[in-house]
């Protein structure tokens, strides 16, 4: 396996000016637009199958195949949305892609569009991040003003509009359905499924959902080809992907390396753990997947290896935690952020989460009742695989995994309050706290 990172989307992001559409087009931007516009659609919509693209939201669902999913033209509308709802705790992939070449996207939702016939397309986009917003915005003008969006693209006959959308900011609109409630204007909750959004999705017309870095992935792959995707990363999970890198590490943030490296390369690269201190427990794909610890380090981050080891690559978000960290401690403001942002929608997640925090909260403090730990793993047997949507499933991953690695931590937590048992990290975000601003 290789260790050498893939600068693909990222390999002009320290431009002085990575974001406007003179550095973009000086990197081969729109030219995959261009072999595209010369391309019969259908031929699009196969290269993505055969590159082996999967979904860079967290599922890993093959993006050619999704595409494919839509029925034969009917004379009506259909859209493509871009899910940029990026939210999970230690997700930050999209944002900094958005920030720093948001051209990749724009210029993939035409490609993309192209392929399945759609003429108006969306950024769904979280509402906290304005400055993301702006220069989204602007980012579509140029691309009007270029001549790549509107009436007749590039002289191909081809129109198609993108229109961003800032949502109000909820954790559940990250989810597909959700989503599009939101964006036609209803509060944000799971749809029932069947029927799936190919079928009847934004406005009920055939719809299809990707995430930001799925979409940024196109032009690449039709410009390069893409038997030159399919060769980097592993058999089944094909490609390259941002690694985001953040907590007790030497170095944070984005490494873009083929899928199937480890962390342990990925630590090398990034310095290591902070200095005098070793790792202690990690995610692989941000809050919501089950944590790993150092016993991990050699696991090839693709979709299928972390499967087998009880977690899922998700997001990427390498959230790396030292042993002045108590698990208890990082659960807890996990599950306090789960519990907040259920939707309400449905039992298991509305009242499980409720619970869960309640019991995590006791055990942070010390103050743990016998039988606290059982009823944990109950609660989330009770919500896993029952809840209408991921985020129930994703709330208890943290959970029963910790307790799966770190019991003795919870069994503690029946008389000792975090703080007696790691003043070392409650000593460093105490003299944070009472920095001066």
């Amino acid at each position: 396996m290789s260790t050498q990172l893939t600068p693909i989307l990222t390999r002009f992001w320290d431009d002085p000016r990575s974001w406007t559409m003179e550095t973009y087009e000086a990197n081969e931007g729109y030219q995959a637009l261009r072999r595209a516009l010369e391309t019969p659609a259908e031929d699009l919509v196969q290269a993505a199958k055969d590159s082996g693209l999967r979904g860079r939201g967290g599922a890993g669902f093959p993006t050619g195949m999704k595409w494919g999913f839509l029925p034969p033209p009917d004379g009506g509308p259909r859209y493509l949305v871009v899910n940029a709802d990026e939210s999970e705790p230690g997700t930050c992939k999209d944002i900094p892609l958005l920030m720093a070449a948001p051209q990749f996207l724009i210029e993939g939702m035409v490609i993309t569009s192209y392929a399945i016939g759609c003429h108006h397309a969306f950024i769904y986009l979280r509402g906290e991040t304005v400055h993301v917003y702006r220069r989204l915005m602007r980012a579509v003008e140029e691309a009007y003003a270029k001549g790549y969006l509107g009436k007749d693209i590039l002289g191909s006959g081809f129109d198609l509009d993108i229109t961003v959308h800032a949502g109000a900011g909820a954790y559940i609109c990250g989810e597909e359905t959700a989503l599009l409630d939101s964006l036609e204007g209803r509060r944000g909750q799971p749809r029932l499924k069947p029927p799936f959004p190919a079928v009847a999705g934004l406005y009920a017309r055939p719809t299809v959902v990707n995430n930001v870095e799925s979409i940024a992935s196109i032009p690449p792959i039709v410009l390069h080809g893409a038997d030159w995707f399919a060769d980097m990363g592993t058999e089944k999970s094909k490609g390259f992907g941002i690694f985001s890198l953040s907590g007790h590490v030497t170095r944070p943030g984005q490494y873009e390396a083929p899928l199937g490296i480890t962390l342990r390369e990925l630590l090398e690269m990034a310095g290591g753990i902070r200095e005098g201190h070793r790792l202690k427990f990690w995610t692989p794909g941000g809050s919501s997947t089950p944590i790993f610890t150092d016993a991990h380090l050699d696991v090839p981050l693709d979709f299928e290896s972390v499967a087998a080891e009880g977690s899922m690559l998700g997001t990427r978000a390498l959230q790396i935690f030292d042993e002045t960290t108590s698990v208890v401690r990082a659960v807890s403001r996990w599950t306090d952020f789960y519990a907040h942002e259920s939707c309400g929608k449905c039992t298991p997640c509305r009242e499980g989460t409720f619970w869960l925090k309640q019991i995590m909260m006791r055990l942070e403090a010390g103050k743990g009742l016998p039988g606290d730990i059982e009823k944990l793993d109950d609660i989330c047997d009770n919500i896993l695989g029952r809840a209408f949507c991921a985020l129930g499933d994703g709330a208890t991953s943290p959970i029963t995994s910790a307790i799966k690695y770190f019991r003795d931590e919870f069994e503690a937590g029946m008389h000792t309050p975090w703080h007696e048992l790691f003043p070392a990290e409650r000593s460093t975000l105490f003299a944070k706290e009472t920095q001066p601003a």
